[in-house]
């Protein structure tokens, strides 16, 4: 068992949640005063952490694949057909106008609001606590604003206008909460106010692994300072850059930084194996584990669908890598990606990965014909492995499985799980927003290290790769940035090479399409994908992007139904 947070879930699950968010309420058999001690808050508070992790394929608020990875030119939603959970394929083709209804968006709003109610109620006791008779109080304080802002970064990204609620309001108050009764720059300073809290009232290093800390609040308000450092107009249109903002995210990230406490993992892989959860490079993340006393364990579940059909599983092979994306691993002779030519030659057989160079990061990334399946050189992938390789191409997703003969793996009914955790924030995240952060200040000479920080790690993560008689599976080719040698350092290449970099050390794991939204290019990239993925794969020949309506998901119509028309729809739906 990891931390004591879900251990205690059962005997504090206080109330339970009904079908719109605007119900969901702590109406269980105890009231407010019940629980209004310094004995049971700490339940309260245990509850809301769990909220963060309740999630299935179906509702995901943990691991983003349907929503960032799919959406994007990283995957392919993949399974039994264009119609097998056909509502992820209205992501993946955009086809968003039916988005609002379909079964998966409005029950991910559900679920996050949800969580959002368990850190509310927590609040609404806490705050009525004296400190003499609850010592921790601003700290608890603090966790339920990180949860709570946590929840609320999720749903701005998706929905970009969610109705803000905090504890503060009456049950007849929320009903009358219109989702634009903030502007946009509001909402944003909303859930950075929630971070900022945390950071104030938190402590550096907390007693129970998995409770926010100083550090992780810093490093989460500096990726909300590096959104907001990108303001858009009601249309999703980028208006400018924040440089003032940007200097919040360089301070931030630079203080977590030099706190010591966090460092990349030495092996790339060990972000993505069993044994390695709450390493030095996690600086937040959502807690699993199994053989905890309860059914099934408090297993991850939101990539369930998307293990395959290899025998030591059998279900359901969605969330596959694009071709673009294993493409996008390609590198010239000097090691540095192909940025302009990397698609123009798809690499597809075996033997190409030899042809070309490639990123390291591939092979723990992308499941290829012959290549050791999840560092298992005795088990190399294999196409019978796929359900239709001719509709989405012969590639397996891997970071987020699981090995079957891992103590952490776990199959529920038809599907998958695990106790690994799932990371919200790498120490790689923090390390490439603030590079980011200072070559939009034009300061892209002191990126540069930052950037290679993450190269130099990739290029030493080759140990767990080989194949069963020591040899490696891809020609691999990489190096660091050098000024003048194999790249121009100026600002607009040094952008390129940190979007570059954010692709491929985050590849399937969910941040690309929030990250092109977020630098304004999200059309522009995306219907260029597009218009060469139709040549590979037919089922996409009507998939376009929208520019001004697609950058968000439509605001439920169930709820826009139930609050009698308050909540405003999103612009193009």
């Amino acid at each position: 068992m990891k931390n004591i947070f879900f251990t205690l879930f059962a005997a504090v699950l206080l109330f339970s949640c009904s079908k719109n968010f605007l119900e969901v309420q702590p109406n269980g058999t105890l009231t407010e005063a019940d629980v209004s001690t310094p004995g049971s808050v700490d339940g309260l508070v245990t509850a809301a952490y769990a909220a963060i992790g309740n999630d299935f394929w179906w509702n995901p608020i943990t691991s983003m694949w349907m929503y960032g990875s799919v959406r994007s030119d990283d995957a392919y939603k993949g399974g039994g057909s264009v119609d097998d959970v056909g509502a992820l394929n209205t992501y993946e083709q955009y086809n968003l106008t039916q988005a609002s209804n379909n079964d998966l968006a409005p029950a991910t709003w559900q679920n996050a609001f949800q969580a959002i109610s368990r850190a509310n109620f927590a609040l609404k006791v806490l705050n009525s606590l004296n400190e003499s008779d609850f010592p921790n109080k601003a700290i608890r304080q603090g966790e339920m604003r990180f949860l709570r802002g946590h929840m609320y970064f999720i749903l701005k990204v998706l929905f970009n206008y969610p109705p803000y609620i905090d504890e503060t309001l009456t049950d007849d108050q929320i009903k009358e909460v219109s989702n634009r009764a903030l502007t946009n720059a509001e909402l944003w300073e909303k859930i950075a106010g929630d971070f900022q809290f945390a950071a104030d009232n938190l402590p550096e290093t907390q007693p129970e692994v998995g409770r926010a800390n100083k550090l992780s609040a810093k490093a989460y308000l500096a990726k909300v300072k590096l959104y907001q450092a990108y303001p858009q107009d009601e249309n999703h249109n980028v208006t400018g850059i924040d440089a003032a903002k940007l200097n919040e995210v360089v301070n931030l990230t630079t203080e977590v930084i030099n706190s010591g406490k966090y460092a990349l993992q030495p092996d790339f892989a060990e972000n993505f194996l069993d044994g390695y959860d709450n390493g030095p490079e996690s600086v937040f993340a959502v807690q699993f584990s199994v053989n905890d006393g309860t059914s099934i364990g408090r297993l991850s579940m939101a990539t369930s669908l998307n293990y395959s059909l290899a025998p030591q599983y059998g279900c359901c092979w969605f969330h596959l890598p694009s071709q673009n994306m294993v493409n996008a691993f390609k590198t010239d002779a000097k090691g540095v990606p192909m940025f302009t030519s990397f698609n123009d030659v798809p690499m597809v057989n075996p033997n190409d990965f030899f042809t070309n160079g490639v990123d390291p990061r591939l092979d723990h990334t992308v499941g290829v014909e012959g290549h050791p399946f999840k560092y298992q050189p005795d088990i190399p992938y294999d196409h019978s492995w796929e359900r239709v390789p001719a509709l989405y191409g012969g590639f397996g997703n891997m970071k987020e499985q699981q090995a079957a003969t891992c103590a952490c793996f776990v199959k529920v009914g038809p599907f998958y799980g695990s106790s690994k955790n799932i990371d919200i924030i790498r120490y790689a995240d923090v390390l490439l927003w603030k590079a980011e952060a200072l070559i939009q200040l034009g300061r892209q000479n002191e990126a540069l290290p930052l950037i290679n920080q993450v190269r130099t790690r990739a290029k030493n993560s080759t140990g767990r790769t080989k194949k069963k008689d020591g040899t490696d599976p891809s020609n691999y080719r990489i190096s660091e940035y050098q000024d003048g040698v194999n790249i121009t350092w100026n600002q607009a290449n040094a952008l390129t090479a940190l979007q570059w970099e954010r692709r491929l050390e985050f590849a399937t794991e969910s941040p690309r399409f929030f990250d092109l939204v977020r630098w304004g290019v999200a059309a522009e990239t995306l219907n260029a994908y597009l218009a060469k993925e139709k040549t590979r794969r037919a089922y996409l020949q009507n998939a376009f992007f929208t520019k001004g309506r697609d950058e968000y998901l439509p605001i439920p119509q169930r709820e826009i139904d139930f609050t009698k028309g308050l909540y405003e729809q999103n612009p193009g739906f």
